[in-house]
């Protein structure tokens, strides 16, 4: 049995979004404050809350304004249907693929309603919705929806969602929706299993107050070890401590409790009026599971029978050690229930947590081994049914992982934000871009590069471009102080060369990044009589042999792209989508182009450089001639990023980066009092 689909609406970020579940191991990514969290929230009310309950601030923003809605159709007489309709539900569905020809499909079982036996899927919805009847006592109030009322509105609602909305389960036939009944909670609770390995783990250095977070885990593995439906080895594990402390308890009991008692002083001592020796006595008892919790300790031998604190072995080895535990931890209470054939969903926060790169690489493949030794070696070969739902801001994470178990997670700008989930399984599905799939697979996994945090992209050609992008950024924004800078808004460059750019354009458009490709004109003619085309200056060129201008203008277009067609190309034809490209284009007023950004900035800096002649074909000629040769350009780069950078961008580079910067992504939490009444 799998989780297949989980479909959210109307919490928190979470409008209305679809996320399809890999069958091991789903990866989930994206920027700050992109929703992540209130997956992972969902599901810890769903799975650990006796009955789960939210709170008006877990209704999105949308929804909260459909309060007001509703509120205005019963001010104007509508019938409660009519505002039912209006009133915002907070829902979770979850679709479970079970397999065909089962014998046993445990409580599973009471979920399946349809008739179909061609069906293998189960829709089972969560819904917190307005009780029946309660309509009135919701508004109970409210008299008009004028601003000092929508604020009151808001405080009430706030005390009044938790007693008059509920929670229900439901259980629908996949193949008609009409077809539902409602379930008890309980049974779902049986069904489905969850872990949650918090970003925040509690791992503090030495140089804080010692907590002894490994040892605390020792301590859930004994509770679980002497459930009844506990695995025999982990009962004669837990059957062994028990003994042991049997016999320091009869110890404790004799020799132990006679000196006690011998502490306490007798009562008539003090000589109080009418009061009575009782003849106290001392009992002491020993709790394992307190002892395991609180006075059990991991410590690391060290050799020479010396062993150290848990706080002295490194972060990121107890942070690994930590997650290992802890899915131990979970893999035992799956093996101790009382049904067996349920399903787990396990979720890990940000495992990269001071894990140095390569080890996050090897976490997120080791993952699904794990589960296979846990279940050959401790469960005689029956699989674990677990998913894994790993959110994450590493690159080393998120470009190690198979390109089909990424989800990205993308939040709109603006006062109404929400989600969307971008599902890279379904989005390169396509064998249209079978070759770009395989391509940037490749790069992110060779690169590490960060496209699915960053908030804009800029890909590049070459090294100089990279080694000199920083002062690029800052003379672009210095040029124009009334766009916002962009050196203080989150951008990834992106060396690709302008032979492969073409690959990531779909995949731009895909993760809907504002992205600016900076690339080369590559200007070459065609001798008469000749098949071979030849680099050649711009003025006399003919065609580009830039792969990524053809594909930007006319994927098509057989043949080298013609260079007239480039160069007439207004600002917004250089734009699609959220993407722009930018060339070579004149600079210091003349007609002049530079085929390389080496050749751009030299006549955009003809006097620094030297360049001489008086025409377009003898000023390309001299840049061409003092541009460095392939060997040469990263010391030429260097040069003037750390020596002598009192130059000017070139005009492309300016004009490419000033629409970059324009429309910042804001991930920043807009902070907002609000003076409600009786507050």
């Amino acid at each position: 049995m799998k989780i297949k689909t989980i479909e959210i609406k109307n919490f928190r970020l979470l409008k209305d979004v679809s996320l399809s579940l890999e069958d091991n191991t789903t990866v989930i990514v994206g920027r700050n404050n992109s929703g992540k969290t209130s997956l992972t929230e969902i599901f810890r009310r769903l799975t650990t809350d006796k009955i789960p309950s939210f709170s008006l601030h877990d209704f999105s923003i949308p929804a909260v304004a459909s309060f007001t809605n509703a509120l205005n159709k019963k001010l104007s007489g509508f019938d409660d249907n009519k505002i039912r309709e209006e009133l915002p539900v907070i829902e979770i569905k979850i679709t479970i693929e079970y397999p065909k020809g089962a014998d046993d499909l445990g409580v599973l079982g009471d979920f399946i309603i349809d008739l179909d036996p061609d069906t293998n899927t189960v829709a089972i919805i969560i819904q917190y919705l307005l009780k029946d009847g309660k309509i009135n006592a919701l508004f109970d109030g409210i008299v008009d929806t004028g601003p000092e009322n929508i604020n009151l509105l808001h405080k009430l609602l706030k005390e009044r969602i938790p007693n008059l909305y509920e929670t229900r389960i439901i259980s629908i036939d996949p193949n008609d929706h009409e077809n539902a009944i409602l379930m008890d909670f309980s049974r779902f609770k049986l069904l489905l299993g969850s872990g949650f390995i918090n970003a925040q783990r509690g791992l503090d250095d030495v140089t804080h107050a010692e907590k002894d977070v490994l040892g605390k885990v020792l301590a859930k593995l004994f509770k679980t070890s002497t459930s009844k439906t506990a695995p025999a080895e982990m009962q004669v594990q837990s059957d062994a401590l028990k003994k042991v402390v049997s016999g320091i308890q009869e110890t404790i009991d004799t020799d132990f409790k006679t000196q006690l008692d011998r502490l306490i002083p007798a009562l008539g001592l003090f000589g109080y009026p009418g009061l009575s020796d009782p003849n106290l006595t001392t009992e002491t008892t020993i709790d394992i599971s307190n002892i395991l919790e609180s006075h059990t300790k991991i410590r690391y031998a060290q050799g020479n029978n010396l062993f150290l604190p848990e706080t002295y072995n490194g972060l990121g080895s107890r942070n690994l050690i930590y997650i290992l535990f802890q899915l131990f931890e979970f893999f035992r209470e799956y093996q101790s229930r009382q049904i067996s054939n349920s399903l787990d969903i396990i979720f890990i926060e940000e495992p990269e947590a001071h894990l140095h790169p390569q080890m996050q690489q090897i976490f997120i493949r080791k993952l699904d081994e794990i589960v296979i030794e846990f279940s050959k070696t401790l469960n005689g070969g029956v699989p674990w049914p677990v998913q894994f739902v790993v959110t994450t801001h590493s690159t080393h994470i998120a470009n190690e992982a198979p390109f089909e178990s990424i989800r990205y997670f993308l939040t709109s700008t603006g006062i109404q934000r929400k989600t969307t989930i971008k599902d890279l399984r379904k989005e390169f599905t396509n064998p249209a871009i079978r070759v770009d799939k395989e391509f940037l697979h490749k790069y992110l996994t060779l690169t590490k590069c960060d496209l699915y945090f960053a908030d804009k992209a800029i890909l590049i050609e070459g090294p100089v471009e990279r080694i000199l992008m920083p002062l690029l950024i800052t003379k672009s924004d210095n040029a124009d102080l009334s766009k916002p800078p962009l050196a203080t808004q989150y951008v990834t460059t992106i060396e690709v060369g302008g032979a492969y750019a073409h690959h990531f354009y779909k995949f731009l458009d895909f993760l809907e990044l504002k992205s600016l490709v900076i690339t080369d004109l590559d200007s070459v003619y065609q001798a008469p009589g000749s098949t071979a085309y030849s680099a050649c200056l711009a003025h006399e060129g003919t065609h580009t042999t830039n792969t990524g201008i053809k594909n930007w203008f006319d994927p098509s277009y057989q043949g080298y792209y013609p260079l007239e067609s480039c160069k007439a190309k207004t600002t917004e034809e250089k734009i699609v989508g959220s993407r722009r490209i930018t060339y070579q284009i004149p600079e210091n007023g003349t007609i002049a182009i530079g085929r390389s950004f080496e050749e751009a900035l030299i006549l955009a800096n003809c006097r620094k450089f030297g360049v001489t002649g008086d025409t377009v074909p003898l000023r390309e000629q001299s840049s061409k001639d003092l541009a460095p040769d392939n060997k040469e350009k990263t010391t030429f780069a260097l040069k003037y990023a750390l020596e002598d950078n009192n130059w000017q961008a070139p005009a492309y580079i300016v004009e490419g980066l000033q629409w970059l910067a324009t429309n910042p992504i804001t991930t920043a939490t807009e902070l907002v009092v609000v003076n409600e009444p009786g507050e």
